[in-house]
């Protein structure tokens, strides 16, 4: 089985959420607990660090795996969804997963998967502790793929406990309401493990703290004062690093990472662990920024980070899935901008004539124009020199963008 075949089998067989949506969601650790029983429970072979929330999940990982790369351990990190190529999920000190290990871990792994059906996180979670267990790690990353109390991810006991902030995000399945979602997130406080929560909020700490209670364990007291500079740029990666500062301050004795490692790590981030589209510059003349923000929060705090930006013209290629609270979306971006609205290639995306007549009834002047490329070619040839380019809306409209941009990369 090649590359191609097993991920291809993959999707196929185990359909993936962040696709399909709910269809390709299975609550409950039920299939977690039989297919990681069936591979000798690799998790168990190195120690951990969980972390979960609605925004700033990803970041965060990246700065906590960078900052104990640069310690000299040899650091797994596991994230989700990819943007350009699936084995971006799973790396070690950066580098991705090599394709021979995914096609026959996945080879190998098809009578179970025709027996237990599992979803596509599911599989791909072992998949993950296989290989860092193989591949003898002395710590890994792991970030929650959805909510965390049942997801997939929580069959293991960290030494540390994240839990980056929370608002609205998958109202049909983790609850309708902050405290709801929160109880959710609070499942991966573990008993004995501490719990860092990254912003405090008045509505939810009381789920936290009930949660810690119950299980035996403290909240982190949160760190006020200053903490390294990080490459990535905007006024929440700010509130990541202070996160990723406090949980690394729980594990720095056991792993002997110092104030220089940390301060190295998050300085370069990106060249450590491959991470991508956090406020990326992918274009001068005109500059051309992408933003994996998703939802009403992330694109707050895009538009904050706007206002620190000097340009001429703003245009915006945009695109979003359908179970996002897309007005919300909508009310937040500046309305003096020109807007692209595109529809990526997945059955998730919402039709992008529908946002594009929304959004122009709400101001955001705009049309529709196909695909994420067809948006993007269209502003370019729009945009003059000294314009701005925000890519953005959803990971998958940011993948297809960068998908271009790393095979124009390749070619030229």
């Amino acid at each position: 089985m090649t590359y191609e075949e097993a991920i291809q089998t993959l999707y196929n067989q185990a359909p993936m959420f962040q696709h399909v949506g709910k269809a390709g969601y299975k609550e409950g650790l039920e299939n977690t607990i039989y297919i990681d029983k069936y591979y000798q429970e690799p998790h168990h072979f190195f120690p951990t660090i969980h972390i979960a929330g609605t925004n700033g999940k990803g970041s965060t990982s990246h700065l906590m795996a960078a900052a104990l790369q640069s310690a000299g351990l040899k650091v797994g990190l596991y994230t989700s969804p990819h943007l350009v190529d699936f084995s971006e999920r799973i790396r070690i000190n950066g580098e991705e997963i090599s394709h021979e290990y995914v096609a026959d871990f996945i080879e190998k792994a098809q009578p179970l998967i025709m027996e237990v059906q599992p979803s596509f996180f599911e599989i791909t979670t072992s998949l993950a502790f296989c290989y860092f267990r193989d591949m003898n790690v002395d710590v890994a990353v792991i970030e929650v793929g959805l909510g965390g109390r049942l997801d997939c991810t929580n069959v293991i006991t960290p030494l540390v406990s994240v839990i980056t902030n929370i608002s609205l995000e998958h109202t049909d399945l983790l609850g309708d309401t902050v405290e709801k979602i929160a109880y959710q997130k609070a499942g991966i406080i573990k008993k004995g493990v501490p719990v860092v929560v990254g912003e405090r909020d008045e509505r939810i700490m009381p789920v936290f703290e009930a949660e810690a209670a119950e299980v035996g364990t403290a909240i982190v007291p949160h760190y006020e004062g200053d903490v390294p500079r990080t490459e990535l740029l905007g006024e929440h990666q700010l509130r990541n690093a202070r996160t990723a500062f406090m949980a690394l301050r729980e594990v720095a004795g056991r792993f002997g990472v110092t104030d220089e490692n940390i301060a190295y790590g998050f300085s370069h981030v990106v060249e450590l662990t491959g991470l991508m589209g956090r406020w990326q510059t992918i274009g001068t003349c005109p500059r051309v920024i992408c933003d994996v923000g998703h939802n009403a929060a992330c694109l707050k705090v895009d538009v904050e980070q706007l206002a620190h930006e000097r340009y001429n013209r703003l245009r915006v290629v945009f695109g979003v899935v359908a179970d996002k609270d897309y007005e919300k979306m909508l009310s937040i971006m500046p309305s003096e901008a020109t807007y692209y609205y595109v529809q990526a290639n997945i059955p998730r995306a919402l039709d992008g004539k529908i946002l594009s007549e929304k959004g122009s009834l709400m101001g955001r002047m705009g049309e529709f124009c196909g695909t994420v490329d067809e948006g993007y070619r269209r502003a370019l040839g729009d945009a003059a020199m000294d314009d701005l380019v925000l890519v953005c809306g959803s990971n998958f409209t940011v993948a297809e963008l960068l998908c271009e941009y790393k095979e124009k990369q390749r070619g030229g």
